[in-house]
C-alpha cells in the first residue's frame, strides 16, 4: 500500500466507528421512549383454617391413679396360753375360716378343773352363810336360796344377788365371797383363750404350727387375711391433691384380667414423700376376682371446675396461650389460665364464650397472620 492511501484508510475506520456509536445510542434512546410492561403481582396465598366456638361450662374432672391391692384386714395370730393344740381344719397356708369358726383349741383340762375346784369352794362358802342370812336378812334369803339351787360348777358363773342394804353388803364382804367370785370370773376369762376363733372371714397367709404341736404363751401361730375387701395405695402429686376428697368414687380396672370395680377414697395421708413430693391416697374396693398384690389402674372422680373449657393439649402454646381466629380472618394469641392437665387434654379458663378457637395445624403460625375460616371459603 502506498503512503498516499494510509491516511484514507484510517479515516474510513474512524468514520465507521462513529456511525456504529451513533446507531447504538439511537437505539438506546428509542428504547427509553417505550413504556416498561407492567409487573404481575403474585397474590399472597391465605391459608384456610378450622376453628370451633368456645362455650364455657362446668367440667367434672378426674385424676389418674394406680397401685397395688392390700388386704384391709390382716392380723398376726399369737397364743395367749400354752399347751397341746388340736385343729378342726388343717392349719395351713390358704385354709379359709369363716367369721367365728374355731381355728384351733389348746388343751384346757388343767385350768378347767382348777376353776371347778374354785367354784366348789365358793358353793361351800355360800352354803355356810345361809343360816345367818335366813335369821338376819330374811328379805334377801329367797334370792340367795335361788342362786344356790341354780349354782353349777360346770356352767359359767352367774352374778351373785345384790345386797339389799349396807349391813348385808358388809356381811357378804366379810365372808370373802366376792373375792372368790371375781377370781373365778378372771379364770373363766382366761379359759376362753384356750379356743381361738376367727375374728373375721379370711384365709391363712402364713402358718407356723401343726396339729398336735405344743405351743407356748406368746408364740406366733400364723397370719389371717380377710378376703373380699382391699385397699389400694395410690400416690398423688401434691399439686393435684386439692382435686380429691375422702368419699370420692374411683373406677378401677386391671390390665391382666377383665372386669371393672368401683372403689372409694377412704383416707388421704397427711405426710408428704420428700423425694417425690407425692401424698398417699387409700382407696377401698371390694369385688370378685380381686387378690392381694394385684396392680390396678383407674380414674378417681375429682372436683368440678366452673366456667372452664377442656381443649386438646396440642392447642396450648408455651403452656399459657392459644390461637384464636379474629373476625374470621386473623390469627391472634389469647392468654389462658391452666386449671388442670390431663393425659391428652387440658382444662383452661379465660376464653370468652364465642371465641373461635383454632383447631387445625397451621405451619408457621404467628400472631397477626391472615387466614380464612373453612366455613367461609366460597365453593
Amino acid at each position: 500500500m502506498s503512503e498516499r492511501n494510509i491516511p484514507r484508510t484510517i479515516f474510513s475506520i474512524i468514520i465507521g466507528a462513529a456511525i456504529l456509536a451513533i446507531g447504538w445510542y439511537g437505539l438506546e434512546y428509542m428504547g427509553g421512549l417505550k413504556e416498561a410492561p407492567p409487573k404481575k403481582e403474585v397474590p399472597k396465598r391465605i391459608k384456610t383454617v378450622e376453628a370451633t366456638a368456645v362455650t364455657n361450662s362446668i367440667v367434672s374432672t378426674s385424676l389418674a391413679v394406680q397401685g397395688r391391692l392390700e388386704a384391709y384386714n390382716k392380723i398376726e395370730l399369737f397364743s395367749e396360753v400354752g399347751g397341746a393344740i388340736t385343729t378342726p381344719k388343717p392349719f395351713k397356708k390358704g385354709t379359709y375360716f369363716g367369721k367365728g369358726d374355731v381355728m384351733l383349741r389348746v388343751d384346757n383340762t388343767e385350768p378347767r378343773l382348777n376353776i371347778q375346784a374354785q367354784k366348789a369352794t365358793l358353793l361351800n362358802g355360800i352354803a355356810a352363810i345361809m343360816p345367818d342370812l335366813k335369821i338376819d336378812y330374811p328379805k334377801s334369803f329367797p334370792a340367795w336360796e335361788g342362786y344356790l339351787s341354780s349354782f353349777s360348777i360346770d356352767d359359767p358363773i352367774k352374778a351373785m344377788p345384790t345386797p339389799a342394804n349396807q349391813r348385808e353388803k358388809l356381811f357378804i364382804a366379810s365372808s370373802n365371797l366376792q373375792s372368790q367370785f371375781y377370781n373365778i370370773k378372771s379364770q373363766e376369762e382366761r379359759l376362753s383363750k384356750y379356743t381361738l376363733y376367727a375374728p373375721f372371714s379370711g384365709v391363712l397367709t402364713t402358718a407356723s404350727i401343726n396339729d398336735g404341736a405344743v405351743i407356748r404363751t406368746g408364740q406366733m401361730l400364723g397370719e389371717l387375711m380377710a378376703t373380699g375387701y382391699y385397699e389400694m395405695l395410690a400416690t398423688v402429686p401434691l399439686s393435684q391433691l386439692n382435686f380429691l376428697k375422702p368419699g370420692g368414687t374411683v373406677k378401677l380396672f386391671s390390665e391382666d384380667i377383665d372386669g371393672e370395680w368401683t372403689g372409694k377414697v377412704r383416707r388421704i395421708s397427711d405426710q408428704i414423700d420428700p423425694q417425690t413430693q407425692t401424698v398417699g391416697v387409700y382407696i377401698g374396693v371390694t369385688g370378685k376376682n380381686l387378690r392381694e398384690g394385684m396392680y390396678l389402674r383407674g380414674q378417681a372422680a375429682a372436683k368440678a371446675l366452673n366456667n372452664v373449657v377442656e381443649i386438646d393439649r396440642d392447642l396450648l402454646i408455651n403452656e399459657k396461650e392459644v390461637y384464636a381466629v379474629q373476625n374470621d380472618t386473623l390469627l391472634v394469641l389469647i392468654p389462658v389460665t391452666i386449671q388442670k392437665f390431663n393425659r391428652e387434654t387440658v382444662i383452661v379458663s379465660g376464653l370468652p364464650d364465642g371465641t373461635q378457637l383454632l383447631t387445625s395445624d397451621v405451619a408457621g403460625a404467628y400472631d397477626g397472620m391472615r387466614v380464612q375460616l373453612k366455613s367461609t371459603v366460597s365453593k
